[in-house]
Order: C-alpha cells, then structure tokens, then sequence
C-alpha cells in the first residue's frame, strides 16, 4: 500500500552557471523567470541578480509517495506535487537556495545499512535499495552520517578531472555526507551548507563527497568550513574518509582511493565542485551530453 508525508523544500531555484538559462522541466510547480523581465528580476534573491542567468519559483508541497515494502526489489519512494503529478527529486528540486545554502535529498539515513539510491534510468527517478545480480545492497555495516545527493548535479562520464588523477565522473548526482546529530527519513529535504569536500576514487570513477550540516541542527551556526568541522566535530572528516575507504573490504574488493592528497579540500573547493557539477547537469538536461540509460523526465 502506497503511503504519503508531506515535505517542504526550498522556494528557489538558480542554476549556477552564469551562461545556462534552461530549467529541466516546467509545469504547475515550477514558472520560468529570467532577468530579461524586469518584475522577474526584482524578486530574485541578491545572489541570483549577482551571478547567475534564470531561476525558479517552486510550489514548497511535495508528497513523498512509498509505493512496494520497505526491502523488497519493488520498493519505489516517489515524490509528488499538490496536484500529484510525479517529479524527480534528482531534476525537479533546486538545488540553491540562497546565500550559499542548498537542497539535499536524503537517501540513507544516518545508522542504517540498506544501500538506497535515487533511480537514475527510472521515470520520476524515485529513490529504491540497490540491486547486485538480482539481490538487495546492503552496507557491510552501518553508515554514521546522512547520506543522499545534491539535486540538479551530475558527475559526467565523459569529463576527466585534471585535479584528481584524471579521473572521469561516475554518472551520478554529487553525493552528500550531512554530519549533523539528527537521524533523518528517506526522501527528506534538507537545507544544508557545504563545509568540504572529499574526492573518493571508486574504481577509477570519481565520486565527491560533499560534507555539508543541515541548517536546523544546533551546531549550524559554529561550523561554515573546514577548520570548523575540525573544532566542533573532530575526527569526523577522517572517519567519513575511512569509512568511504573501506566499506568494500569485507566483499573482498579493494579499497577505495581518494585525491588531493588523501584530504578533505575546504568550502570553496566544495562549492567549486557543486558549480560544476551543476553546469554538467544544465549540459545533460538541455541534451547537450548523450544521456545514454539516464531518465531526463
């Protein structure tokens, strides 16, 4: 039986390419804005009018729809308008908010071990448990952090990072590590500030993990980049580097490398990533990138 909770997320969109205009999609949530309309452009927050080309208005009621039983290979987590018309929390949720704050959809949540993900070869892209050879993915353990993904971002396939290695994207959404005390739901969205930034390398696929903390937890206010996680949560930014490491070592697979140096890079590397990878993701969306498997709609 399909079940419902309603979610609020952030009322604005901007992508942060200065050049792109394009939004994924339009319907009855989302009305194109662009600066060439005067009115349009006097509503814009400041950080918009300052750098980018076009944004959103998006309605703040999206339903999260769970159709199938949790950990069974059926199991969907769709999101939904008012109006019920399903959209993709990968293509359809902005991912700015304002004043370097951004939506964060959250698929694991903090101790648990299900290996959920956001269905990118899936209509509506709904979030379900990973599958190997027919079967459910689980973590060998636990994950002690929230864990999901950066809407209206992608790591392209077909870019080789000259900062890391060289390494090619893994076709994915960036994913997010939110460090924050609050265990959180699949499917929750959450407005969160990058503090750093880790480069896994996962079979020579390049996989960023964005360390952020979602902006209603209490130490919100301490923490705005590296040095901050360091003093406020110490240890952490090495364990998320051990655990992302070894977590495939009790399948008798390697463990997984990171760049720069085996370190975290600092807020603005993270943001350097988030811009560029939602660039990739306006390239992908406007088809200006084969999509290959990947469902635009």
């Amino acid at each position: 039986m399909a079940t419902a909770r309603v979610l609020t997320v952030a009322n604005t969109s901007c992508l942060l390419s200065k050049t792109t205009s394009f939004l994924a999609k339009q319907g009855p949530y989302s009305t194109s804005l662009c600066f060439t309309r005067r009115r349009a452009a006097s509503s814009l927050s400041s950080s918009c009018r300052r750098s980018f080309a076009c944004t959103a208005i998006y309605n703040p009621e999206v339903q999260i729809k769970e159709e199938g039983q949790p950990e069974t290979l059926d199991y969907r987590v769709f999101f939904v308008d008012r109006v019920g018309q399903k959209v993709s929390p990968w293509h359809d949720i902005p991912l700015q908010v304002g004043n370097g704050v951004f939506n964060f959809v959250v698929e694991i949540p903090k101790e648990s071990s299900a290996k959920m993900e956001v269905a990118t070869d899936e209509p509506h892209t709904p979030i379900k448990q990973d599958t190997k050879k027919g079967k459910l993915r689980y973590y060998p353990y636990n994950i002690n952090w929230n864990y999901g993904l950066l809407p209206q971002t992608w790591e392209d396939p077909s870019l080789a990072n000259s900062e890391v290695e060289g390494a090619f994207g893994d076709n994915d959404p960036v994913d997010v590590v939110e460090i924050g005390e609050s265990r959180r739901k699949i499917g929750e969205v959450l407005k969160v500030k990058p503090l750093a930034a880790l480069a896994m390398i996962d079979e020579g696929e390049l996989d960023w993990k964005i360390v952020a903390i979602s902006l209603d937890d209490p130490k919100a206010s301490l923490v705005n980049d590296i040095d901050d996680v360091e003093k406020h949560f110490p240890g952490t930014l090495t364990a998320i580097r051990d655990w992302f490491r070894d977590y495939k070592i009790p399948d008798g697979k390697p463990a997984n490398k990171f760049g720069l140096g085996n370190k975290a890079a600092n807020k603005d590397f993270a943001l350097k990533v988030i811009t560029e990878t939602n660039e990739s993701w306006a390239k992908l969306v406007k088809r200006s990138i084969p999509a290959g498997d990947l469902s635009l709609a």
